[in-house]
């Protein structure tokens, strides 16, 4: 895509504002269209050599101007005396509504034609200001010095920090948009203020759910948080301040993959929100003044976009100067409701102009990553996918070797298979706590008849010589009946320091297959392990999130073992008192918990039969020199076991998961 300068000079003029001293605030846009509209040779005429005057009259000794004057009009002897003596005080100085870059861009025009070295000067002394004005995290306030108040947020609203980028990348990238060419010092500072002002507005955009969608008009200069400007400015996601930073990140050459995320985030989100089948309309009095905007229903009409929608779920909302939001512009009074642009079409620019661009930058088009085996996931377009299931579809399948996929933090809402071609594959997280894979389908939700609890899974493992690491897995429904986290029907899967989240059947640990939970947390409700797997847990914390029952095996009747605790610690909630250790899905269930440390929740009877007699007979449940106010053996149902010291040797990790009993072969687990 061509670069098009000039529409970042379009601006939305806010309400009634306030320059000190000189002049009443008048809001037509003469001195703007002098800068936009005037041919070359103009700026060689006298008329253009006395607004210059005024332009560095007007100019603060800190090197900005004043917002909303019209530079062009002419100054009493008294006026320009007052001017004087406010350049000692700097106040005022900032670039919201075009202030600074517009006087900027006319010293450069007149410069060109003029060749006076006045001009140039408070032209690079003006840059000098936007250069010092910036934050250290990349942001711009909106004035400076610094306001109390919003002034001091880092200000997207009336595209004010893209004004100052789209000025920088002009120098970064050695246009003659601008006559005056920079020292080297200053050139290097431009280049590095630009580069930062990236990182700000990558940093910026706005997760919703994990996924990356737009900006809000302004951000707190500390968190990087969306943050409140006027009363009816609210911490919001902004159509219009947005389309304007996608624009800026296209015009960019060579983009990194932050950036192509960046846009094709903001792009899949403006299709989101946009509206349809909705005009706007304006009613004017017989001498042409807006007297009222009403949003009339037109399926032809273009699209449009709310200035504002919720960070929560994008939906539009209106204020009046209490800060009071409302549904629709009707509900808002007059002054607001026609004083302020609540909808916009700037992103459809970037509808228009993104197809071009993607041909040429589109992330997803990209060839395979340059090592198959090592590959990352990265919400921030930093990596070769930024969805783990993109991530998994493209790995080789039946490899000989194990391919990683590492996992930068993130909030990930994906509903993950690994297929049982997927095998020695490994998904590893940056951080357990930070590296987070998220979905909350549960029972009445899939709706697929009495199984439907196995369909229900957030992330589901098939596939043979499996590793999970660093990762937290959660079914986020909450408390709505069977909602499984991680299901695993294969054979030698590892799952290392994850925390798995849920209420009722967190972990579906099934299959004829084995498994090894080391270092995790797990949490839930009621039958929150179950399944028919022989898997064993070891360093573990089981966490009780209510009165019900830990375990639910349905170990096959052949199998040796089923489900082993070793070394674990069984908590839960400060009010939960009545917990099992377990009841039996299956009558042949298997569960044994060995120097794990119980605590007063457990049951002094230990475990259920399910309203099954039968079982007592074919279960088994058994304990080996637990600990804790839990462990009360002598009370125990009569039907379960306290192993001896002989009967717990077999319980060992290789005795459990080995495929080597009797040689020195290295197991399977022995590498994690």
């Amino acid at each position: 895509m061509k670069f098009n300068p000039n529409y970042k000079f379009i601006l939305v003029v806010i309400g009634l504002c306030f320059f000190t001293g000189i002049s009443a605030q008048v809001h037509d846009k003469s001195w703007r269209n002098i800068i936009h509209t005037k041919d070359a040779v103009w700026f060689q005429s006298d008329e253009a050599k006395q607004i210059a005057e005024n332009v560095l009259l007007y100019q603060r000794n800190i090197g900005g101007w004043p917002k909303n004057v019209q530079m062009h009009l002419p100054l009493s002897q008294a006026e320009k005396e007052e001017l004087m003596k406010q350049k000692q005080t700097n106040e005022e100085t900032t670039t919201d509504n075009g202030a600074t870059i517009q006087e900027m861009l006319f010293l450069s025009k007149i410069y060109a034609q003029t060749k006076d070295e006045r001009y140039k000067n408070a032209f690079l002394k003006g840059l000098d200001y936007i250069l010092e004005a910036q934050y250290d995290n990349g942001g711009w306030p909106q004035f400076y010095p610094l306001k109390k108040g919003y002034y001091s947020h880092i200000t997207y609203n009336d595209n004010s920090m893209v004004n100052i980028m789209n000025m920088l990348h002009h120098f970064k990238k050695n246009t003659d948009y601008y006559s005056i060419k920079l020292p080297k010092a200053q050139l290097e500072r431009v280049n590095d203020a630009f580069r930062i002002g990236v990182d700000c507005i990558l940093k910026t955009q706005y997760k919703q759910n994990g996924v990356l969608t737009a900006w809000c008009a302004q951000h707190d200069a500390e968190t990087l948080e969306p943050a409140k400007a006027r009363a009816y400015e609210l911490p919001s996601l902004s159509g219009a301040e947005s389309a304007h930073i996608v624009m800026l990140l296209m015009s960019i050459e060579n983009p990194s993959k932050e950036i192509i995320n960046a846009v094709n985030s903001a792009v899949a989100w403006f299709e989101k929100v946009k509206i349809t089948g909705l005009r706007k309309d304006r009613v004017y009095n017989d001498v042409g003044k807006i007297i009222d905007k009403r949003m009339i229903p037109d399926e032809n009409a273009p699209a449009i976009w709310a200035r504002f929608m919720e960070l929560e779920d994008n939906t539009p909302f209106f204020c009046d100067r209490d800060g009071v939001k409302k549904a629709t512009l009707a509900e808002i009074g007059d002054e607001r409701r026609n004083g302020y642009a609540w909808y916009r079409n700037d992103p459809q620019m970037v509808l228009d102009a993104y197809l071009d661009w993607k041909k040429k930058y589109d992330l997803f088009q990209k060839n395979s990553p340059s090592n198959p085996f090592k590959i990352v996931v990265a919400q921030d377009g930093s990596g070769d996918y930024t969805s783990i299931v993109e991530a998994i579809k493209n790995t080789k399948a039946f490899p000989y070797d194990r391919i990683t996929i590492f996992i930068k933090n993130g909030v990930y809402k994906e509903k993950v298979k690994i297929h049982e071609w997927n095998q020695n594959l490994a998904l590893v997280g940056e951080s357990k706590e930070n590296t987070i894979i998220t979905y909350d389908d549960y029972f009445n939700k899939v709706g697929l008849g009495r199984n439907s609890t196995f369909y229900t899974y957030t992330l589901l493992v098939e596939a043979n010589n499996v590793i999970l690491k660093n990762l937290t897995i959660e079914n986020s429904s909450g408390e709505v009946g069977q909602a499984v986290a991680l299901s695993v029907f294969s054979d030698e899967v590892a799952v290392v320091n994850c925390n798995l989240l849920g209420n009722q059947d967190t972990l579906y640990a099934s299959g004829k297959g084995k498994q090894y939970y080391k270092n995790c947390y797990i949490e839930g409700t009621t039958d929150f392990i179950f399944g028919s797997a022989t898997a064993f847990f070891e360093n573990c914390e089981i966490y009780s999130k209510k009165n019900s029952y830990i375990t639910a095996a349905s170990t096959p009747k052949d199998s040796l073992f089923g489900y082993v605790f070793k070394d674990c610690k069984i908590t839960a909630d400060k009010d939960v008192d009545k917990v099992y250790l377990g009841r039996p899905w299956r009558v042949y269930a298997q569960t044994v918990f060995m120097n794990c440390e119980l605590g007063k929740h457990i049951l002094p009877i230990g475990w259920h039969n399910w309203s099954k007699p039968e079982a007592e007979k074919t279960a088994f449940y058994a304990e080996y020199e637990n600990k804790g106010e839990g462990y009360k053996p002598s009370e125990r149902v009569e039907w379960s076991h306290q192993l001896t010291k002989r009967e717990a040797k077999k319980y060992t990790l290789k005795n459990v998961l080995g495929k080597y009993k009797e040689t020195s072969k290295k197991e399977w687990y022995e590498s994690l």
